[in-house]
C-alpha cells in the first residue's frame, strides 16, 4: 500500500513535468490547451485552454486523458478542475467552419479563440499535439501531451464534457441519429441513419464522402 501511494505521487508530479521546466525557464503562467471533436461526423470541434494552480492539486490525483476516463469520471473531474483552476476558457468551431477551412485548420482557430478568451493572459502555452494556433505567446506541443502534462490533461476533459453536453442538448432537434449515444461519432447505427435518412446541417458535409462514398 505505501509503495502504491509512492508511485501515484512520483506519477502525479510527473505531470506537473512541463510545466515546472516552464518555469524553470522564467514563465509564471502556464497554460495548457486541447481540442474535442476532431474526427466526429456531426457537430463542431470544441477546444479549452486551463490555467491551473503552480503547485499540483491533490484533488485532481488520477487526471489523465479525457478519452481514457469514464463519463461519470470525466464529469467529477470537470467539477474539480474548475474549482482549482486559476482560470479556463472554452470555445467552439462549427461544423460549417471546418467543411470551409478543414478540421486541422478549424481546430487551431478554435484553440486560438479559447486561448484569447482567457481572463488571465499566460506567458506560456502547451498544447495538446504536434501543432500550435499562430499566436504571439510562447508555446511548446506535446505530442500525447494529455497523458503528460496536468494541464493539457485538464483542458482535454473541459473541452470533452462540454461538447458532449452540447451533444446531447442538440440530438433532442434530430433524434433520428442518436447524437446523444454517439456523439456525432461514425457509428454503425448512425452511418445507417445517415444512408437512411440523408444528413442534417450539423454534418460535416467533407467527411461525409469517406463514409457514404
Amino acid at each position: 500500500m505505501l509503495k502504491k501511494k509512492i508511485s501515484d505521487c512520483v506519477q502525479q508530479k510527473n505531470l506537473y513535468f512541463y510545466e515546472d521546466m516552464a518555469r524553470s525557464k522564467g514563465h509564471k503562467i502556464i497554460c495548457g490547451v486541447d481540442e474535442a471533436g476532431r474526427g466526429p461526423l456531426a457537430g463542431p470541434v470544441f477546444a479549452a485552454a486551463v490555467i491551473l494552480p503552480e503547485t499540483f492539486p491533490s484533488s485532481l490525483g488520477g487526471i489523465k486523458d479525457s478519452k481514457k476516463l469514464t463519463p461519470k469520471k470525466r464529469d467529477e473531474f470537470y467539477e474539480k478542475i474548475v474549482n482549482v483552476a486559476l482560470d479556463y476558457a472554452v470555445a467552439s468551431v462549427s461544423e460549417k467552419i471546418i467543411d470551409k477551412i478543414n478540421i486541422l485548420q478549424a481546430t487551431l482557430l478554435c484553440m486560438k479563440k479559447a486561448i484569447s478568451k482567457l481572463s488571465i493572459c499566460p506567458d506560456f502555452i502547451m498544447v495538446d499535439g504536434n501543432k500550435a494556433p499562430d499566436i504571439c505567446t510562447s508555446t511548446q506541443t506535446i505530442i500525447k501531451g494529455d497523458n503528460l502534462s496536468a494541464s493539457i490533461a485538464a483542458a482535454s476533459i473541459i473541452a470533452k464534457v462540454l461538447r458532449d453536453k452540447y451533444m446531447i442538448k442538440i440530438a433532442r432537434l434530430y433524434p433520428q441519429y442518436d447524437f446523444q449515444k454517439n456523439k456525432g461519432y461514425g457509428t454503425i447505427s448512425h452511418v445507417l441513419a445517415l444512408k437512411d435518412k440523408g444528413p442534417c446541417c450539423l454534418h460535416r458535409l467533407s467527411f461525409l464522402k469517406k463514409v457514404l462514398g
